[in-house]
């Protein structure tokens, strides 16, 4: 039985002209980044290879008619590909990575054969994610109204390198969702029935380096966040692993449509999502993995286990505010709507969960949450 596997090498350099001497960045390859990712800190080093910044493709989550805009504007015949950047930058990389990428509904369909052709190198910028050593490519494909994943081992990155000097200039807000998203990430791969204990090593690792940042960010302000940055990153960088191993589930798969439908970043609608998800979990099966979970995160957090939840969402209250599904826009209607999408797409999701969810069940998540 496979225990783990790791793919990318991962690197730590403390900052970016470290990583760019290293790995001898120059001409035959291609950055894909953001230009204010770029320009501040990448641009000063005076690098000879090109560049592609996702902006000026569209903002928010990466989508089909994203990913291919940009790659109608790859022009060159590169080596490597370089991404620097949060989830879209580096999802849509993974892409840009193999021997044919369009029409990316094909490819999503498997009508194309993900065959890998250039070396992939990732470099995250937010500290959410963990697609740095993960083989998925998540966007949402918009004439059919819902996010699909694309996981496949060509897209797996040879190379993974934290530099936490990325990281100094992310808004509060887009460090608090990826941040969830981590979170999110280590709880549903700690409970997924595909996690050894290896996989939960990383993960509970992650929970608790997290959440023991949350709380001094809770009692020291946003601002208590720097001197935490590489904390955050490598626990990130940990649940991505676990979870790229084990795999996510329910919050994810029933976050997916609302992302979609309503633009909200993806870390936001993981947690509108997320312990609603973890409460009818609990109300099915009390015993196993999620009483080991639910204990080892009311020691963190100081609490008595019957009140776990609500003091975790007190406490991320504290980065960003959870708001009912219909605050979003979503429609009452949209309920039965989005159930329905998730069983028909997110089947790749739904097999991880902790106890089997049925149609009349998350039925009444949405309900819940609306």
């Amino acid at each position: 039985m496979k225990e783990l596997m790791i793919k990318p090498t991962i690197y730590t350099f403390s900052t970016a002209a470290e990583f760019a001497k290293e790995f001898k960045i120059g001409k035959g390859d291609l950055i894909i980044t953001n230009q204010y990712i770029y320009d501040p800190i990448m641009k000063p080093l005076g690098l000879k290879c090109d560049t592609l910044f996702q902006e000026k493709y569209g903002m928010g989550e990466p989508s089909d008619e994203m990913a291919e805009a940009m790659y109608a504007d790859i022009k060159g015949d590169y080596k490597r590909i370089i991404a620097i950047g949060g989830g879209t930058v580096i999802d849509i990389s993974k892409l840009f990575a193999l021997k044919e990428v369009s029409p990316i509904l094909d490819l999503y369909d498997g009508k194309i054969p993900a065959v890998k052709e250039k070396e992939l190198i990732l470099v995250p910028t937010t500290c959410g994610t963990g697609s740095e050593v993960t083989n998925i490519a998540i966007l949402a494909l918009n004439s059919r109204g819902t996010k699909k994943g694309l996981a496949v081992d060509a897209m797996y990155a040879d190379a993974a390198v934290l530099v936490p000097e990325f990281l100094q200039s992310l808004p509060f807000s887009v460090f608090a969702t990826s941040s969830i998203d981590a979170l999110v990430h280590a709880v549903e791969s700690s409970l997924s029935p595909n996690g050894n204990e290896t996989t939960k090593m990383f993960g509970y690792k992650a929970i608790e380096m997290i959440l023991s940042g949350y709380k001094m960010i809770a009692k020291e302000g946003p601002d208590a966040r720097i001197p935490l940055l590489q904390q955050f990153l490598i626990a990130s960088n940990y649940a991505g692993i676990a979870f790229g191993n084990a795999g996510c589930a329910a919050v994810h798969a029933m976050s997916y449509p609302l992302g979609a439908t309503y633009h909200v970043p993806h870390g936001e609608s993981n947690y509108a999502m997320f312990t609603g998800v973890m409460k009818n979990y609990l109300e099915i099966k009390s015993d196993g993995e999620i009483e080991r979970l639910i204990s080892f995160i009311a020691d963190i957090l100081e609490c008595e286990t019957k009140d776990v939840f609500e003091e975790l969402e007190t406490l991320l209250n504290c980065l960003i505010l959870k708001k009912p599904l219909h605050e979003y826009g979503m429609k009452e209607e949209e309920i039965i709507e989005f159930t329905d999408s998730v069983i028909e797409n997110q089947q790749r999701l739904l097999k991880n969960n902790f106890v089997f969810l049925d149609r009349d069940r998350m039925i009444k998540i949405y309900k819940e949450l609306y």
